[in-house]
């Protein structure tokens, strides 16, 4: 098993100011394993649980008052985690959820009632082998029933062999963390232009979370930022932010979130441009305040 490093105990405060009804549209929820264990069958074991409460304080703290919570591999194909977390934040927080391919329609409804607007397939080694994108795609008639998205979590070199299939989805597609670049490649990288080109496509959105994980300069992580400040600047009605508490799987000293925070200044530098960022494209695409 791999271990994720525990998340930062003192997070200090942002000086950015975000707008009301600022969005974290990803992070995600551990345990406690006493009420929510783990898979059996888990590529990686987090170091210590990171519950709801514990996420609630964050959001608190950070000034982000809506948010989107994404199943951790950690916790496979039980959702019941993040749909508990849902439950006590109602209207404020969603949730993306990792499924089987083959997951009925009935099942996709049920969660739908549980505040789930999306299902989230991963294409990265260290998290195992899973559906392929072709089935992925096949499951996307019956997200287009529920009016659900598809976000993809994929290593930066198979995404342009990807982007055939990826089109034709017939419902939303988020890319994960920025296509997962490496910043030491530079912004003329293949994966990174391939990316830029899916988004002049209809119905894609890219998460510009994820600079810490580009970054290959460490904190304060503006090699990482470079990317998320132009596809924010070039497809600023396609972007979204999240903060990927607590960090699942990251290599290097635990990130400051309220220093990620801060990024969002030079990620998005203008009213306008962090208002879209994070309020109104969650708003659009994740439905905040709608019914299933």
């Amino acid at each position: 098993m791999t271990a994720t490093p525990s998340y930062h105990l003192n997070p200090s405060k942002p000086s950015v100011a975000l707008p009301a009804g600022a969005t974290d549209c990803h992070c995600h929820v551990f345990g406690p394993a006493e009420i929510f264990p783990y898979a059996p069958d888990r590529t990686y074991t987090p170091d210590a649980d990171a519950p709801k409460e514990k996420l609630f304080a964050l959001h608190d703290a950070m000034g982000l008052q809506r948010c989107v919570i994404v199943q951790a591999g950690c916790h496979g194909f039980d959702n019941s985690v993040v749909a508990d977390a849902i439950a006590a934040r109602p209207g404020r927080y969603l949730g993306v959820a990792l499924l089987r391919h083959d997951t009925p329609l009935e099942t996709l409804r049920a969660l739908g009632r549980q505040g789930f607007r999306g299902v989230r397939f991963n294409f990265m080694r260290h998290l195992g082998k899973g559906a392929s994108v072709g089935e992925v795609i096949a499951m996307t008639a019956r997200l287009a029933e529920l009016g659900w998205h598809l976000q993809v979590h994929m290593e930066s070199t198979l995404l342009e062999e990807m982007m055939p299939d990826l089109k034709r989805a017939q419902v939303p597609v988020v890319i994960d963390h920025m296509a997962r670049v490496d910043a030491s490649q530079g912004l003329d990288q293949a994966p990174f232009l391939a990316l830029r080109r899916l988004l002049e496509s209809d119905g894609f959105w890219v998460k510009v979370s994820g600079s810490e994980r580009a970054s290959r300069q460490g904190a304060p992580y503006r090699d990482g930022a470079a990317f998320a400040k132009a596809l924010v600047a070039d497809h600023g009605g396609k972007v979204l932010w999240g903060t990927d508490w607590p960090h699942p799987n990251f290599a290097g000293p635990v990130p400051d979130d309220g220093a990620l925070v801060d990024l969002i200044a030079e990620i998005a530098p203008g009213e306008d441009a962090r208002r879209a960022l994070m309020v109104d494209n969650p708003a659009r695409l994740y439905g905040f305040g709608e019914d299933a």
